[in-house]
């Protein structure tokens, strides 16, 4: 009878330790985009997306608060659906300006996000998804992209890394040495104004509408019209210089052995790649630039990597067989 009670007592361990093991091993990782959002989860041992468990969700981004945080919520359940229980951790790549300790949004005349403004975005969710403010963290999305990318990326090995997303807006993340934080350079003073003016989506579509009267939506549109349309390659090929002109800035503020770019307009990096290594090189830099690996897979994996060291110093605590 004894034997029988030692038995079960032991199973019941297993069988908690296990399931400690399953919740703690995956992780919701979200990138909020300047027009959609994306969720998956995210197996923390193996840094990959758990199978069938990517989201992606087209945001009204000028919609109430409601109708925001409703469909950020809806795309999260989906995302942790997959492992039949609730979203539990929450690693989150926003855009700045954020306060991201504390949740707060602090996005203003971007044209997306502005109803969140000096609004309290983790309590939001918190409430939304039924779960702690504490199982939710916010962080740059550049930040949250370079982490990926060294991680098991294109910047695999490299310890001196600048990682910029180009899209809707502009990004940026230092490296040292498998330290990742926010370059934060979007706003710094570039030409006529600040970096982000002429590297973001906005300069594509102003640009071209400048040059031909012509209006299109976004950079796709424009790689489409690439191969017949001169004043698009004129376009791509002026981008590629403002691009180098920017590096070559950065690198005065930071040394790098490597620039990772992503984000939308680094899937038409055969337009402008010609210029901006030209440019890099007239100016005397030799610096190797490689494309994201991941896509958006980098955002994600980076942004639920944030939780891999509390939860495995939680896991060690409560593991008695982990010594």
């Amino acid at each position: 009878m004894f034997q029988l009670v030692v038995e079960k007592v032991f199973y019941n361990q297993i069988l908690t330790l296990i399931h400690h093991s399953m919740i703690t091993t995956t992780v919701v990782g979200i990138d909020v985009g300047g027009s959609h959002i994306t969720a998956a989860l995210v197996n923390l041992e193996t840094s990959a997306l758990v199978a069938g468990s990517y989201v992606r969700k087209e945001i009204n981004t000028q919609g109430s608060v409601a109708e925001i945080i409703s469909d950020w919520c809806e795309v999260i359940r989906q995302a942790a659906g997959v492992s039949h229980s609730s979203p539990g951790k929450i690693g989150i790549a926003m855009p700045g300006p954020f306060d991201y300790p504390n949740g707060v949004s602090l996005i203003k005349g971007q044209n997306k996000y502005d109803i969140l403004y000096k609004l309290n975005v983790k309590e939001l969710l918190a409430e939304g998804l039924m779960i702690r403010q504490e199982d939710i963290r916010f962080l740059n999305d550049a930040e949250c992209f370079l982490m990926g990318e060294v991680f098991c990326g294109a910047a695999r090995g490299a310890e001196e890394v600048l990682g910029l997303t180009l899209g809707t807006g502009l990004g940026s993340a230092w490296c040292h040495h498998g330290k990742v934080a926010d370059a934060d350079l979007w706003n710094s003073p570039f030409k006529e104004g600040i970096a982000e003016d002429y590297l973001s989506t906005r300069w594509f579509v102003g640009r071209f509408f400048e040059l031909t009267g012509q209006e299109v939506k976004g950079v796709k549109e424009l790689v489409a019209l690439a191969p017949e349309d001169q004043t698009v390659q004129t376009v791509f090929g002026e981008f590629g210089r403002n691009l180098a002109d920017f590096i070559e800035t950065a690198l005065k503020r930071q040394d790098a052995a490597l620039v990772v770019i992503g984000g939308n307009i680094s899937k038409a990096y055969p337009l402008f790649s010609a210029e901006l290594e030209k440019h890099l090189q007239s100016a005397g830099l030799s610096i190797p630039i490689r494309v994201a690996e991941l896509g958006e897979e980098s955002a994600l994996i980076g942004a639920a990597s944030s939780w891999k060291t509390s939860l495995e110093k939680k896991t060690e605590a409560v593991n008695p067989l982990g010594k």
